[in-house]
């Protein structure tokens, strides 16, 4: 059983919870957790840059000279690759970097990576996390509390609107729903927070159960 420690709003200790080791894996799956980090990078690529090829500049096909006794090399069009303003041989053109990732192995990367940030102490469980106003200030008096000083992942059940806007304009702080959170997020932040009912959500996905590719 692993242990994970309890804080109420306020910041104090409030008992722990346990989670199942046959739900954490250790053994296997950092493949796993590279090929979809890899993925989810590589699909938010835009994929638009593009480039003219030499049938796409606009330009007439007569040739710049006489193919003899100029002296100069040869040169079929001003469209060629080799001129200034020419098309670009080889060049980029629009494309998806799309990966495709098997829903077993998303789910093998974020037990995973889950597993890794509750071995490393990095994850924490909230009682509750909301906030009387969607005010800014109210959601850094709550990190205070909780003594957060840097980048931090909030995973909750249901992302609510008034922590929403409170969060958002606070630099390294994401908030996600449990069921959205994949193993990119959990890697990039030190510090996991997350709400009982949110903890139960990833026990359900670690599980193998509702919701449970990542």
């Amino acid at each position: 059983m692993s242990r994970l420690q309890v804080y109420s709003a306020s910041g104090a200790a409030a008992g722990d919870v346990e989670i199942p080791d046959a739900l954490l894996e250790f053994k296997r799956g950092g493949q796993a957790v590279h090929d979809v980090v890899v993925a989810m990078l590589a699909g938010r690529r835009a994929g638009t840059a593009d480039t003219l090829a030499k049938g796409e500049v606009a330009g007439s096909n007569k040739k710049p000279w006489r193919q003899k006794g100029t002296g100069r090399a040869r040169a079929g069009l001003r469209q060629s690759p080799v001129w200034r303003g020419g098309g670009v041989a080889f060049g980029p053109h629009p494309r998806s970097y799309r990966q495709k990732v098997n829903r077993k192995v998303a789910r093998l990367a974020f037990r995973r990576a889950f597993s890794e940030k509750v071995a490393g102490s990095e994850v924490r469980v909230l009682e509750e996390l909301s906030v009387a106003e969607p005010r800014t200030r109210l959601f850094q008096a709550l990190l205070k509390a909780l003594g957060i000083d840097g980048r931090a992942l909030f995973v909750v059940a249901k992302v609510e609107r008034n922590v929403a806007l409170a969060c958002r304009n606070i630099p390294g702080v994401e908030l996600v729903a449990a069921a959205d959170v994949n193993p990119y997020q959990l890697l990039r932040y030190p510090a996991i927070i997350v709400t009982k009912p949110a903890l139960e959500c990833i026990q359900a996905r670690l599980g193998g159960g509702a919701g449970g590719a990542a």
